[in-house]
């Protein structure tokens, strides 16, 4: 007994562990969304916006199972309180994506980009993707034909949104002269980046280090390693690209230590930042770095940020991951590179793989430290203002993005209504909408009828806090449906009206009441019980002022009524269900009787058509001078 109470106490426990940390929503039971723990040293400094991560459990791809996957890993959508407010896996059916961001230079409308993750046999290379506002995925860029995969590392719409810059990488043989090796060849993958016409996927521009980048400047292998096989040496590991006003690109080869510009002009190397072949004069140092960007650059003067992951998988350089904020002056001889801003990790760890430094608009900088998705917002001057990470140990994002947005789904409200009770008197149905990506949501507006074909009756109001909103309402309410409202009080968008769910068995249930269970409540007899008069406007009514709508937030259980009042209003809502039925009943009658008398009549009427037709067949044919046939050749033999 002992031991079989310790396995399902074991059993519990693991479960709890693969579950809590894990949202669950009764609109979107496919959708299991990482929760976030979240901690605010100073909101009123945030900038304006939302999150942008793409949770992956690891970076190959798994081979699909007949097994019930829920959706989990694809781009989500947060608010600074960790809470939902897109879940987009399903868009591509929990495929892993990276790189996901919000985009603004595309068109007047905000857009969103990321990369698509290869099929787990090879058979799909992944694409770069971007999607509207409305969630419907505008362009597919693919990758080139002579690579594994559209690389996880870069997909960088440039302004305009007509070309875009994304990292290459291919395996090829060379000869290992450079290490001193003549007579030896080994695999390798270069590394290299590509800018690609959106609409077409045409290559613009290429560029590769084979031939730029020498064995030696790499410190993942040594002239003395053994050759090796397909898909070789990775000997530079490119991890971003940007560009310039100018046309020359930016890139960051991370087992180089290095950062290089790539002249738009020759494409050669104009300068290096870093590694053991800097061009620059620099009082700091880097290494295993990501996601280098221009911050600004004018002719000589550049200012980049970067991550400074400072060590990988197999040991580190420093003891602290941090970004960096570097300014270069390639004006003077030899040119120099300084720190102007340094940001420390905020828990003084390692950031050893992946990860992200963005500017935004207000000066805040938001940085991505990638493993369990921790994230940072720091002020200008560096102050820390917030940290957040996954709820689970068992996810990552390669980067984290913080940016605003304004998302209209194309898709209505989902909404999912439930009745519960035992007896007529205290029946209550509970109702749950949420609107998967709606970004500007204030409140929610709930509407049920007392039959198919009945108008719908405001049956309450409630603030939006959460993705999903649950509001309970006294009574049997069916035919439901629900309002998206904004701050302004339009109605942006309406669920579908949706039948109230109930128990297949009400006896089963527990019912304890009249008959075999109970029958659907007439609304707007509820809600004049419960004192809410005003609410009991058709779905058409409109509320113009926000500040109304939102402090004035109603149901029907938030009245003043005796239960007296509400017992004689659910009889009367009762016997109104009852005589509608009634009335259906009747009117199905009478219809029938007129539809039987109609087809009665008009068969009566051909009958006595048919019987005139037959009796009057013998009668004969007028001629054309207005006498009977057989009387034609008398008058004509009467004629001179």
């Amino acid at each position: 007994m002992f031991w079989a109470a310790l396995l399902l106490f074991s059993g519990n426990a693991v479960a709890e562990r693969h579950d809590s940390d894990l949202m669950s929503f009764v609109t979107l039971p496919e959708v299991r969304a990482l929760k976030w723990e979240v901690e605010h040293y100073d909101r009123e400094r945030l900038a304006p916006g939302y999150w942008f991560v793409a949770p992956y459990g690891k970076i190959s791809p798994d081979q699909p199972t007949l097994k019930y996957q829920q959706y989990q890993v694809g781009p989500y959508i947060y608010d600074d309180n960790g809470v939902l407010i897109w879940a987009g896996a399903p868009l591509y059916d929990n495929h892993n994506v990276f790189d996901f961001k919000p985009v603004y230079n595309i068109d007047d409308d905000p857009h969103l980009s990321f990369i698509v993750g290869w099929e787990y046999d090879d058979s799909k290379k992944g694409h770069g993707a971007i999607v509207n506002s409305h969630y419907e995925v505008e362009k597919e860029v693919q990758a080139l034909s002579d690579v594994h995969d559209f690389n996880m590392h870069e997909f960088n719409i440039m302004d305009g949104g007509k070309t875009a810059l994304a990292c290459t990488y291919r395996s090829q043989p060379i000869n290992l002269a450079e290490f001193g090796r003549p007579t030896e060849e080994s695999w390798v993958t270069v590394g290299g980046f590509v800018e690609v016409d959106v609409e077409t996927s045409e290559v613009l521009v290429q560029w590769d280090s084979l031939g730029n980048i020498a064995l030696p400047e790499s410190n993942m292998f040594q002239a003395s390693d053994a050759p090796a096989g397909s898909p070789g040496w990775d000997y530079v590991h490119i991890n971003a690209v940007d560009k310039n006003e100018a046309g020359d690109y930016l890139i960051s080869m991370r087992f180089t230590n290095t950062i290089y510009l790539i002249s738009g002009q020759d494409g050669n190397i104009a300068w290096r930042l870093g590694g053991t072949e800097s061009d620059f004069e620099q009082d700091f140092t880097f290494s295993k770095q990501h996601d280098v960007k221009f911050v600004s650059s004018n002719g000589t003067h550049h200012v980049l940020s970067f991550l400074n992951n400072a060590s990988d998988e197999r040991g580190n350089d420093e003891n602290i991951s941090s970004v960096l904020f570097v300014e270069l002056d390639t004006g003077v001889v030899p040119m120099t590179a300084k720190v102007i801003k340094r940001i420390n990790r905020p828990d003084s760890g390692l950031t050893r793989l992946r990860g992200s430094a963005q500017t935004l608009p207000n000066g805040n900088v938001f940085i991505g430290w990638s493993e369990r998705g921790y994230s940072s917002e720091h002020a200008s001057n560096g102050d820390l203002l917030m940290i957040a990470q996954f709820s689970s140990d068992r996810y990552s994002t390669y980067r984290s993005y913080k940016g605003e947005f304004t998302g209209r789904p194309s898709a209505p409200p989902d909404l999912v209504a439930s009745v519960y009770g035992t007896r007529d008197e205290d029946m209550t149905t509970i109702i749950h909408v949420s609107w998967n990506g709606a970004t500007d949501v204030v409140q929610w507006k709930f509407y049920a009828k007392a039959y198919d074909h009945g108008d719908s009756v405001l049956i309450g109001t409630t603030n939006k806090t959460d993705f999903e909103t649950m509001f309970i309402a006294d009574g049997f309410m069916d035919f439901v449906s629900a309002e998206a409202i904004d701050a302004e009080g339009n109605v942006m968008h309406t669920s579908e009206i949706m039948r109230t769910g109930t128990p297949p068995d009400w006896k089963a249930a527990g019912w304890a009441g009249s008959g075999s269970g109970p029958s659907p409540d007439d609304p707007s007899i509820i809600v004049a019980a419960n004192g809410n008069v005003d609410s009991t406007s058709s779905a058409d009514s409109t509320n113009g002022e926000a500040a109304e709508l939102i402090n004035d937030s109603t149901s029907t259980g938030s009245g003043n009524r005796s239960g007296a009042q509400y017992a004689d209003a659910k009889e009367v809502a009762k016997a109104v269900y009852k005589a509608y039925d009634v009335i259906r009943g009747v009117s199905a009658l009478l219809i029938f009787i007129l539809l039987t008398g109609t087809l009665g009549g008009a068969g009566f009427a051909l009958w006595r058509y048919l019987r005139a037709r037959r009796s009057s067949r013998y009668q004969h044919v007028p001629s054309e001078e207005g006498l009977p046939v057989e009387e034609i050749h008398l008058t004509s033999n009467q004629r001179p």
